[in-house]
C-alpha cells in the first residue's frame, strides 16, 4: 500500500480573490495559474464556473491545459452543491474536469443561513445529487466541502462525509471556515472523520486565530495517520477572506523542515525554487506588499543584524537559518535600470512596443504579427489597470488568440 502524500490545492484564484477590497484581472489570475503549475502545485481553484464574467477566462484557461501551457496542474471549479448549479456549470465551461461542490453542514449554518430551506437530511440529499449530476456530466475529480466543519456535530460530519463518498465523491474538504480550530482540535476531529468514512481529506483554514499554517499541517498529519492523503489548500502571501489563507511558501517550509514531518511526504513535484518570483509576482497583482517578516519571502527573512546573530550567520548559515535562500529562488541579483526605459502600455505606437519586445528577444514574423500583438498589450494595460510585466507580455505575444478571449467580458 502506497504510503499517503500531502498534495496542495492553492485557492489563490477563488478564495484569495474574495478578500475584501482587492481584486485580479483574469490576465493576473491566468499568470498565477501558469506560475503554480512551474512551482508544481497539484490543483488551482481557478474561479467560479456559474459567474459570467469569469466564462471565457475559465475555458482559455482549458485550453492552455489542452495546449500543454499547463502541463500538469489541475484546474478545478467551485460550485454550490446544487444539481442545477452543476447542469448550469458544464453548459457554461463544458470542458472542466475538475469540481469542489460546497455546502454548509454546520447547526449554526443549516438553521440561521438557509431559514428553514434545507434541513440536514436534505443538505446530504442535495449534496448527493449533485455529486452524481457532476460524475455523470464527465468530472475527473469532485471534491465535497463541508463549509463550517469546525462547528460541525461530528456525527453529523461522518454521515454527510459517507453519503458523499457513496455519492462518487473523491475526497471530503473539511472547512475551518470561521478559522477557529486549534491544532489540538482539527487532529483530532479530522483524524475521527477520516478513520470512520477513509477517504482523502482537504484541508481549508482561515487565519483569524493566527493559526491557519499550523491548522493546515496538523489536518493533514492527521490524515495521513489516518492512512489517507490529503490536501491543503493555500494561497500565494496567505490572501483570503478576513484574515487570510494559509500561506503556500508557509505551508511548504513547515511540511519540508518543521520538526517531526520529516516521516511526512509532500507530493514530489513541488518546487520550491518558484517561491521567489510567484510572491513578488502576487504581491504586485494584488497591490499588497509582502511583510517584511514573511516566512521564506519577506525582505528580513534573511537579515541578520544583531552582533551575535550576524557573527553566527557568517560563520555557519546553519547557525541562524533554517534553510537556504537559494531554495526559494533567491540570491541572483537584480538589475534595476535607472535610464531610459519604454514601456508597452494602452498608448503605446509601434516604434516603442518593438523596442519593448525586442529586449525580451521576441521576433515578430511581420509587421501585421506585431501590430495584432502591440493591440492586444494595448488592452491588456486597460484590463490590468497598471503596467504589464515581462512574463505577461511575453504570454501575450505566445497566445495572441488566447489572451484575445481572456480580456473580452461581455455584460
Amino acid at each position: 500500500m502506497a504510503k499517503p502524500r500531502i498534495y496542495l490545492i492553492d485557492v489563490t484564484n477563488r478564495d484569495g480573490v474574495q478578500t475584501s477590497r482587492i481584486c485580479l484581472s483574469k490576465l493576473q489570475k491566468t499568470m498565477l495559474n501558469i506560475f503554480l503549475n512551474e512551482m508544481g502545485v497539484f490543483q488551482s481553484e481557478f474561479g467560479f464556473p456559474l459567474t459570467h464574467h469569469e466564462t471565457n477566462y475559465l475555458n482559455a484557461n482549458l485550453e492552455l491545459v489542452k495546449n500543454s501551457e499547463l502541463s500538469s496542474i489541475r484546474l478545478g471549479g467551485w460550485l454550490r452543491a446544487t444539481k442545477d448549479d452543476v447542469k448550469s456549470a458544464f453548459k457554461l465551461v463544458p470542458h472542466l474536469k475538475h469540481v469542489n461542490l460546497s455546502i454548509s453542514t454546520s447547526d449554526q449554518m443549516i438553521i440561521h443561513k438557509f431559514k428553514g430551506k434545507l434541513d440536514h437530511q436534505s443538505v446530504i440529499k442535495e449534496m448527493a445529487e449533485s455529486v452524481k449530476e457532476a460524475k455523470h456530466l464527465g468530472t475527473d475529480s469532485v471534491g465535497v466541502n463541508a463549509e463550517d466543519a469546525s462547528r460541525t456535530n461530528m456525527d453529523y460530519l461522518i454521515e454527510f462525509a459517507q453519503a458523499a463518498k457513496k455519492a462518487g465523491a473523491d475526497r471530503i474538504r473539511y472547512c475551518d471556515t470561521l478559522g477557529c480550530d486549534t491544532p489540538f482540535s482539527i487532529y483530532d476531529r479530522i483524524k475521527i472523520l477520516a478513520e470512520a468514512v477513509n477517504i482523502p481529506i482537504e484541508v481549508h483554514c482561515h487565519n483569524d486565530l493566527g493559526l491557519v499554517v499550523a491548522n493546515s499541517i496538523a489536518g493533514a498529519k492527521a490524515a495521513n495517520d489516518s492512512g489517507c492523503d490529503a490536501y491543503i489548500n493555500t494561497c500565494v502571501n496567505g490572501m483570503g477572506e478576513r484574515a487570510g489563507n494559509a500561506d503556500l511558501v508557509s505551508v511548504i517550509l513547515a511540511i519540508k523542515y518543521g520538526n517531526d514531518m520529516k516521516k511526512y511526504c509532500l507530493d514530489e513535484k513541488v518546487n520550491l525554487k518558484i517561491a521567489w518570483k510567484i510572491c513578488k509576482y502576487a504581491s504586485y497583482a494584488f497591490g499588497v506588499p509582502i511583510p517584511i517578516n514573511q516566512p521564506g519571502v519577506g525582505a528580513n527573512a534573511f537579515a541578520h543584524e544583531s552582533g551575535i546573530h550576524a557573527d553566527g550567520a557568517l560563520k555557519d548559515r546553519r547557525n541562524y537559518e533554517l534553510y537556504d535562500y537559494e531554495e526559494l529562488g533567491r540570491g541572483d541579483p537584480e538589475i534595476i535600470d535607472t535610464g531610459r526605459k519604454i514601456t508597452a502600455g494602452e498608448y503605446s505606437g509601434i516604434k516603442g512596443f518593438r523596442n519593448v519586445y525586442d529586449k525580451l528577444e521576441i521576433i515578430f514574423k511581420d509587421d501585421a504579427e506585431a501590430t495584432e500583438v502591440l493591440e492586444l498589450v494595448r488592452y491588456a494595460n486597460v484590463h490590468n489597470q497598471k503596467p504589464l510585466v515581462d512574463d505577461e507580455l511575453k504570454f501575450v505575444a505566445k497566445y495572441p488568440d488566447i489572451a484575445r478571449k481572456i480580456f473580452t467580458m461581455a455584460p
